[in-house]
């Protein structure tokens, strides 16, 4: 019998560990969800910044890897409607830093895109079958929706209170990723653009878990055993840990990025809408710092980051998206494989004794 207080993710998704690994776009390759898989936890590869070819070929990688069941996490936003004008103001409001550091102003601005799950994602789902399939922003239109479950995938989605975690239950989700406020990366809200109201992680998930019957899955701020074990406390049935695997061999991030996560003060990220028009935490940085980490001026999501990244070649440390939960602190130097252990051990030891 599980010593877990609540198996109903491990039963439901088929693994041993109530961990799993955060999809982190751009800094999460095969080898860490491998490793992670392997480990005993639930692996997730982020698809956002891939190609269908490149998604391909990463799941085919998994598969070959580990015989486990592993997640796949894809972003489903609507593309916005281009806005030349506020293309051409947020570009001239960073014309100062472009003559500062010697970049091409007057050259085209690169295209900065996410792509969300639309049909050529759903059909490379359909021929791989990953066994779970993750969303973020809500979930995609109802039909593709639908074809993803045909699949026999499991359905997680992101809520970032709790009106929409009970949307994501009536619309289908299997469990429910209760996201709070101190976590890394891009906010997961969809209901409500007020981050006024957005919750931290700890206030989140027993209201969450009081208001939906299915397992709930706690993410921001926990990076180490006693936020896997007070998350469980909570009522959670597991966990997704995001930040902490940045620390990890496999993750491949820039070495400012690298930097960043190990000599940053634990009161220095913010949530900014700078490097991609949506909101996001990261460690604050010369942009965060000098242009305010909000800003009005920004493009609709995810087009800020085009004219940013003329910057980001020249200075990289202070254009570049650090991403980081408010957590970041607490990270380890280990294997993903190891964290994945430690993490789960460290804190079952904590909720037997």
């Amino acid at each position: 019998m599980s010593q877990w207080p609540d198996t109903r993710i491990l039963d439901l998704l088929g693994i041993e560990l109530p961990i799993i690994q955060g999809p982190l776009a751009g800094a999460t390759n095969s080898s860490m969800v491998i490793a992670v898989c392997n480990a005993g936890g639930l692996g997730s590869m982020p698809a956002a910044l891939l190609s269908v070819e490149q998604l391909r070929q990463e799941l085919k990688a998994i598969r070959q890897g580990t015989d486990k069941p592993f997640n796949v996490n894809f972003f489903c936003h609507q593309p916005p409607i281009p806005d030349e004008q506020r293309a051409r103001d947020w570009k001239n409001l960073l014309e100062p830093y472009y003559r500062e550091l010697g970049a091409d102003f007057d050259a085209p601005t690169p295209v900065s895109n996410r792509t969300p799950f639309d049909l050529a994602a759903c059909e490379v789902i359909e021929e791989i079958r990953p066994e779970v399939v993750s969303f973020h922003f809500g979930q995609p239109e109802k039909s593709l929706l639908n074809r993803v479950k045909a699949t026999g995938a499991k359905i997680l989605s992101s809520a970032t209170n709790v009106d929409e975690a009970v949307w994501l239950e009536q619309n289908g989700c299997d469990a429910i990723i209760a996201m709070g406020y101190e976590a890394g990366g891009h906010r997961g809200m969809f209901l409500s653009d007020d981050l006024s109201s957005q919750v931290g992680t700890f206030a989140l998930v027993p209201q969450i878990v009081d208001a939906v019957k299915v397992p709930v899955i706690a993410a921001g701020a926990v990076a180490d055993a006693r936020g896997v074990a007070a998350a469980l406390m909570l009522g959670a049935s597991a966990v997704q840990v995001g930040t902490a695997y940045l620390f990890t061999p496999e993750a491949n991030i820039s070495a400012s990025h690298h930097k960043a996560l190990r000599t940053a003060k634990d009161s220095e990220t913010a949530i900014t809408n700078l490097f991609t028009g949506r909101p996001a935490r990261g460690i604050l940085n010369r942009a965060m710092r000098e242009l305010g980490p909000m800003s009005d001026k920004a493009p609709a999501f995810p087009l800020a980051g085009g004219a940013l990244m003329p910057l980001r070649a020249k200075d990289e440390a202070g254009f570049s998206n650090l991403w980081a939960g408010q957590a970041f602190a607490l990270g380890k130097e280990l294997s993903s494989a190891q964290l994945t252990r430690q993490l789960a051990e460290g804190a079952l030891a904590k909720l037997v004794r």
